[in-house]
C-alpha cells in the first residue's frame, strides 16, 4: 500500500456536477481529491481487506444473535426496552440488510484493525461505488494507469442485486433523509436510483414530513402509507422522538432492518472483543465502567455509544496531550478502545472504509484527514490495484 501523486483530470469538476456529485467541494475545501491515489496489490486487497471484512461481518451477526436474547446487553447498549421485541422479531424473521461500512486502520502489512462499524446510516457510498470507478476508467483510458490494473469495487452492481433480492419489481419503497443535508440527500438519491433500476417504485419524503395516520401507520405528505422505508436516519434518534413508539406497530418494513440498531452502536466493539478476544482484526475494547485499568495498553480512545462524523472522540496517548473532538453526544454512555496508530502519508492520516453490500465485502473507499479523526469534511481519495 502506497500513495502516489497524479495530475487531476481537467474536466472532473464538470463531470462531477453532471453526475450529481455536487458535494465534491465543501465550503471551498475539496472533499473529492484525485491529486493523489492509493495503490494496493491484489494480495493486500484479497487477504488483508476483503477476507477480513467478510469475517468481521460474520462476527457481527454472531453478536446480534447473542444480544437479542440478552437483556443485560440490550440495556448496556442503551436501547429502550420498548423496542426489544421488535428488534428481536426482525432478527428471527431474517429481515435482510442492505449495506454497511467497516472503518479500518491498515498500513499495508499488519492486519487491518476494526475502528468501528457504520451499520445503519453510512455515507460516502456514491463516491466509493460510482465516482471513483469513473475516475479509474478515465485514468486508464488516458494511459495514466495501466490497462491491466483494477479496483476493488463492485458496490454499484451489488447494490442493484441486493434490491432485487429484497423486493419484487413494482414494490413501493419510500426514501428519507433530513432536510438541509446535501450529502445525505445525494446519497439517498443514488440509493433510490439503484432501487429503481430493479423495477421498484421509489418515493422520496423528508424525515421531518413523515406523519402517522389514524391507524398508526407512517404516511408521506400525500397521505400515502409507507409500507417499505429506507431511512438515512439513525435508529437511536428515532427511538427518542415523538413518533418512535409507532415503529413496532406501524407495519412498515425498514431499511436497515431493526436488528441493525444493535450493530450501529459502538457498544458492539467491547462485545466483539469479549466474545472473540485476541482476534487479529479487533482491538481490545470495553464498556467504560468495566474497563480494567491495565487492559488497553499504551493509549486508548474514548467514544460515545452513539455519535456521528467523529464527534466527541477522545484520544489519549502517553506523553502527548489528549486529542478531543467537539459534539453533543455521550449521554447514553461510553466505551474505551485500545489506541491504534493510523497510517500517515506526508502528514495525512488514512482510514479505509470497507463496504459490505448484503452479506459480502464489495469494495473500499479511502478517507484522509490532517488530524487523527476522520470527519465529514475529510477528503475522499481513489484507489487502484496494480498487481
Amino acid at each position: 500500500m502506497k500513495r502516489i501523486h497524479l495530475d487531476e483530470r481537467p474536466h472532473w469538476r464538470d463531470q462531477a456536477e453532471h453526475l450529481g456529485f455536487i458535494y465534491h467541494t465543501e465550503d471551498g475545501d475539496r472533499y473529492w481529491d484525485e491529486s493523489r491515489a492509493y495503490v494496493f496489490t491484489m494480495q493486500q486487497i484479497e487477504d488483508d481487506l476483503e477476507d477480513p471484512t467478510d469475517e468481521l461481518y460474520e462476527l457481527c451477526l454472531d453478536v446480534v444473535d447473542r444480544v437479542v436474547a440478552n437483556e443485560e446487553w440490550l440495556t448496556k447498549l442503551a436501547i429502550p426496552d420498548l423496542y426489544w421485541d421488535w428488534i428481536r422479531q426482525s432478527w428471527t424473521d431474517k429481515e435482510l440488510s442492505l449495506y454497511g461500512r467497516f472503518d479500518l486502520a491498515y498500513d499495508g502489512s499488519a492486519p487491518a484493525k476494526l475502528l468501528e462499524f457504520n451499520a445503519d446510516t453510512p455515507t460516502a457510498l456514491y463516491e466509493a461505488g460510482t465516482f471513483q470507478w469513473v475516475w479509474f476508467e478515465d485514468q486508464m483510458e488516458r494511459g495514466v494507469i495501466p490497462r491491466d490494473s483494477d479496483q476493488f469495487n463492485s458496490v454499484h452492481d451489488r447494490m442493484v442485486d441486493r434490491f432485487k433480492a429484497m423486493f419484487e419489481p413494482g414494490s413501493h419503497l419510500h426514501f428519507s433523509c433530513c432536510k438541509g443535508t446535501i450529502e445525505d440527500r445525494a446519497t439517498v438519491e443514488y440509493i433510490q436510483d439503484c432501487a429503481t433500476q430493479t423495477g421498484i417504485e421509489g418515493h422520496f419524503v423528508y424525515i421531518e414530513d413523515v406523519g402517522v395516520d389514524n391507524q398508526g401507520r407512517f404516511a408521506d405528505l400525500d397521505g400515502v402509507v409507507i409500507d417499505n422505508w429506507f431511512k438515512l436516519y439513525p435508529y437511536e434518534d428515532m427511538f427518542r422522538e415523538r413518533f418512535g413508539p409507532f415503529l413496532p406497530v406501524s407495519g412498515a418494513k425498514l431499511i436497515e432492518p431493526p436488528w441493525k440498531a444493535i450493530l450501529s452502536n459502538k457498544g458492539i466493539l467491547p462485545l466483539l472483543w469479549q466474545i472473540f478476544p485476541g482476534h487479529p482484526n479487533l482491538l481490545p475494547a470495553y464498556f467504560e465502567d468495566d474497563a480494567p485499568a491495565d487492559a488497553i495498553g499504551s493509549g486508548f480512545v474514548r467514544k460515545p455509544l452513539f455519535s456521528r462524523e467523529g464527534a466527541n472522540v477522545e484520544i489519549y496517548r502517553p506523553g502527548q496531550p489528549p486529542f478531543v473532538t467537539p459534539g453533543g453526544y455521550g449521554a447514553e454512555g461510553w466505551i474505551v478502545q485500545s489506541y491504534q496508530p493510523i497510517p500517515a502519508f506526508e502528514g495525512d492520516y488514512t482510514v479505509i472504509g470497507s463496504w459490505v453490500i448484503g452479506d459480502e465485502a464489495a469494495g473500499i473507499g479511502i478517507r484522509e484527514d490532517s488530524t487523527l479523526i476522520t470527519r465529514d469534511l475529510s477528503r475522499f481519495v481513489p484507489h487502484v490495484i496494480l498487481s
